[in-house]
């Protein structure tokens, strides 16, 4: 059934990040059809695909979810999640799922949910491997089976179809699995007919709620799809989108402002005008789709690098904050001789990083030099191939981050541990090792579909 216009709601730019709950009644009383919202993404490490945990608090996502699912219910739309559990792996969609599970019962609410897997198994990968259907994506190389195998996670990165599929199946609720952004607002749209252009482009805008307005802390925003364009505003009655903040988005993650890839084809904007309709709306149009001639699904994966304990320590000492890189190579240089002394390994055998906070730690040799810092904070990371190497070489380091003087004192200086004890084990470290598409003949080949007191659906 085609539409003349679809209005999409997204209260938040990730599920569990919080919202005023007034903005989602005011996108009700605006005529949303639909409620779309990502739930992860990869921007915080690979930690949380490796291990299939999530970011966000269980507590902070029902309480979302509370004010998300009252809102389809009363209205009688649909909501769908995407990247569930941060990463999207079967884990996360599971945990959703629960979570919804259990709202859904103390509200009494009657919601049919269907849920989309996208954890893959290497074995399966192998064979579109072996059939020259995987390809790398700048900057990765050739995939080889072992790094498949390496992987403890391994998601695949869902169009809008497999929301679709759900949807059209029954759904009251999607909880999908790993979902480009983009996916989740403009699956119901292209569902009823809006066109792909103004769709796909809407969709970006809106992937990251409040973040095209004027004031991204205040909540969402609501998108108004048509034939021609599409009007985006605040779901706030306080804050604004402009032009400025609404093209600004296509900046966001994305490697050309113009042209966007997705599974299904590429986004292209740069015939696209943006137009203030008032003080708060934004009207775009001239926005293109172009369909791909192979489709395409982007794969993740992640794997242990080894095992990792922290010490961190504060120096306030202004002669050695007069001269913090010597002292900092002169801690390296230590470090690596006392654990070859004491361990008798080698500098292959395992790894540290010093990171001094408040002189470079976030921007590195791109820093500017500036007079001697106030104070700064060292921080040691060792990585090593189990736990318990790990800490002994945090141990030995222990003594030279409490006392070690630079080269020219003659009097051991005494520095500030943070915590006691001093180390602090993180466990497994992880690391992304695919970025890497698969040609598939089906959008859906990859991807479970469980819908409403249904089994399996591809």
């Amino acid at each position: 059934m085609t539409r003349d216009s679809v209005r999409i709601l997204v209260p938040t730019g990730m599920l569990g990040g919080g919202f005023p709950p007034e903005t989602v009644a005011r996108g009700l009383d605006l005529g949303a059809d639909v409620i779309a919202v990502d739930g992860g993404s990869t921007d915080s490490g690979p930690y949380y695909l490796g291990s299939g945990t999530a970011k966000t608090a269980a507590a902070a996502v029902a309480r979302d979810l509370r004010v998300l699912l009252r809102a389809a219910a009363a209205a009688g739309i649909p909501l769908i999640v995407g990247s569930c559990g941060t990463s999207g792996t079967d884990s996360g969609v599971d945990w959703v799922a629960g979570i919804t599970r259990d709202v859904l019962a103390e509200e009494g609410l009657a919601l049919r949910v269907a849920t989309v897997y996208s954890e893959q198994r290497a074995a399966d990968l192998e064979e579109y491997l072996d059939r020259g259907r995987v390809h790398p994506l700048p900057p990765a190389g050739d995939l080889d089976p072992a790094t498949l195998e390496s992987c403890r996670h391994i998601v695949a990165m869902m169009g809008h179809e497999p929301i679709e599929a759900a949807l059209a199946g029954g759904a009251d609720v999607v909880l999908a699995g790993r979902a480009t952004d983009t996916a989740v607002a403009a699956a119901y749209p292209l569902m009823v007919g809006m066109p792909a252009g103004p769709t796909w482009h809407a969709a970006k805008i809106v992937e990251c709620g409040g973040q095209c307005t004027t004031n991204p802390r205040a909540g969402g925003v609501l998108a108004t799809v048509d034939a021609t364009g599409f009007t985006v505003e605040p779901l706030d009655p306080a804050v604004a989108c402009t032009p400025t903040s609404v093209a600004a988005h296509m900046l966001y993650e994305t490697a050309n402002p113009f042209a966007m890839r997705e599974p299904a084809g590429t986004i292209m904007v740069a015939g696209a005008t943006y137009r203030a309709l008032d003080d708060r709306r934004v009207r775009v149009e001239g926005s293109r789709f172009e369909p791909a001639a192979q489709y395409t699904v982007k794969l993740e994966g992640a794997r242990i690098t080894g095992y990792e304990t922290m010490s961190f320590t504060a120096i306030r000492d202004p002669h050695i904050l007069g001269q913090i890189t010597t002292w900092a190579a002169l801690l390296r240089k230590m470090i690596t001789e006392w654990v070859a002394q004491t361990l008798g390994l080698e500098p292959g055998e395992y790894a540290f990083d010093i990171r001094l906070y408040g002189h470079d730690a976030v921007l590195g040799d791109l820093d500017p030099e500036t007079r001697p810092p106030r104070e700064v904070g060292v921080m040691l990371l060792v990585n090593a191939a189990d736990q318990r190497t790990a800490t002994a070489i945090a141990k030995i380091a222990n003594p030279l981050m409490l006392h070690l003087p630079t080269p020219d004192m003659d009097h051991l200086p005494s520095l500030a541990f943070a915590t006691s004890p001093a180390e602090t084990e993180r466990g497994a470290a992880y690391e992304f090792v695919l970025n890497h598409a698969v040609d598939v003949d089906s959008p859906t080949a990859l991807f479970r579909i469980h819908l409403p007191e249904q089994s399996d659906v591809r």
